[in-house]
C-alpha cells in the first residue's frame, strides 16, 4: 500500500513558477494529452483520439509549440506519462520523449499517469464535492481485466491508496463499494460506473475530462520535479507495464520452444563428436 500527496495544479505551477518551458505528454491510452507549461502558467494544451501516436505526435507537439510561439530548443525539459496503459502507446511516448531530451540535452521526468489523471479529476470538484470520497482511475488491461488505482480526496490535495492494480471490475465494485467515487477513463470507467449502479452503490460518477487535461498536470508534476532537480535516466526509464505484454510472453514462449529444439541436437552433436 502506498500513501502520497498530491498536490493541486495550481500548487504545483506555483511551486514550479521559475522552472520552463516543459513540454508534458501521455500517450497511455487512446486520447493523447500535451501541455506546454512556463513560468508557472500553461502556454498551450491539446488533446485528441488517435489510432497512432507514433503517426501524428510529432506534428501535435510542433503545433503545440507554435501556439506557444516557441521552439523546440527552448525547452528546459519533458515530462512523459510512464502508464499503465497501452503496451503501444507507451513505447511511442517514452521513445520519442527520451529522444527529444537527448537531442536537445533537456531533462526528461517521468510521471505516473493514473497520478496525474487523479490530480486532473481534482479540478473537478464541482462535481464531486466529498471530504471522504474515492477518484478511482481505471483503464482496460484485457484478458477480462482492468488496470486501477484509488486515490483519496482531502481538503487541498489527492493521496494515493493503492498501487496500481490488475483485477476485474467486479473486484473493483467491491473495493470501492460503501465510499463515493469518481471512475475516470473512458469504456472501462463507464462499464464500472454501471455495474456499480446495479449493485446500489450511491454516490458515483464517471468522467473523461481529467483524461483530457492529463498533459497539463503531467508538465506540471514533472516541472515541479525539476524545480527540485529530480530528473530521470534517459536510458533508464522505463515504461510502467504493471504486467508483462503478450509480445514478451510470446518472446519467451519462442525461446523456450527454440531451447527445446535445440538441446536434442546439441546432445547428438556432442555425443557424435566423442566417438570420432
Amino acid at each position: 500500500m502506498t500513501s502520497r500527496a498530491l498536490c493541486r495544479v495550481e500548487r504545483l505551477l506555483a511551486s514550479s513558477g521559475g522552472v520552463g518551458p516543459v513540454l508534458g505528454l501521455d500517450t497511455a491510452g487512446p486520447v493523447a494529452a500535451l501541455a506546454l507549461i512556463s513560468g508557472g502558467k500553461v502556454l498551450a494544451e491539446r488533446s485528441h483520439s488517435t489510432v497512432s501516436h507514433g503517426a501524428g505526435l510529432p506534428a501535435t507537439v510542433e503545433a503545440l509549440m507554435a501556439e506557444a510561439r516557441l521552439g523546440l530548443g527552448a525547452l528546459a525539459g519533458v515530462a512523459v506519462g510512464i502508464g499503465p496503459g497501452s503496451f503501444t502507446g507507451l513505447r511511442v511516448g517514452l521513445s520519442y520523449a527520451k529522444g527529444l531530451a537527448m537531442a536537445l540535452g533537456c531533462p526528461v521526468m517521468g510521471v505516473p499517469t493514473f497520478d496525474a489523471v487523479a490530480v486532473a479529476a481534482f479540478e473537478e470538484q464541482d462535481v464531486f464535492r466529498t471530504p471522504d470520497g474515492l477518484v478511482c482511475p481505471v483503464v482496460d488491461a484485457r484478458k477480462g481485466e482492468v488496470y486501477a488505482a484509488v486515490y483519496g480526496v482531502a481538503a487541498d490535495a489527492m493521496e494515493r491508496r493503492s498501487d496500481v492494480l490488475v483485477l476485474t471490475l467486479e473486484d473493483l465494485v467491491k473495493a470501492v463499494s460503501g465510499a463515493a467515487v469518481m471512475f475516470v477513463g473512458n469504456g472501462k470507467a463507464r462499464e464500472a460506473f454501471a455495474l456499480a449502479s446495479e449493485n446500489g452503490v450511491r454516490n458515483i460518477v464517471v468522467s473523461d475530462t481529467a483524461l483530457q487535461l492529463r498533459g497539463r498536470c503531467i508538465a506540471a508534476m514533472g516541472a515541479e520535479r525539476l524545480s527540485r532537480g529530480e530528473t530521470d535516466s534517459p536510458a533508464a526509464l522505463e515504461p510502467l507495464y504493471v504486467r508483462a505484454s503478450e509480445n514478451i510472453f510470446k518472446h519467451k514462449a519462442a525461446s523456450t520452444a527454440a531451447i527445446a529444439e535445440e538441446t536434442p541436437w546439441s546432445r547428438g552433436k556432442k555425443s557424435s563428436s566423442g566417438s570420432i
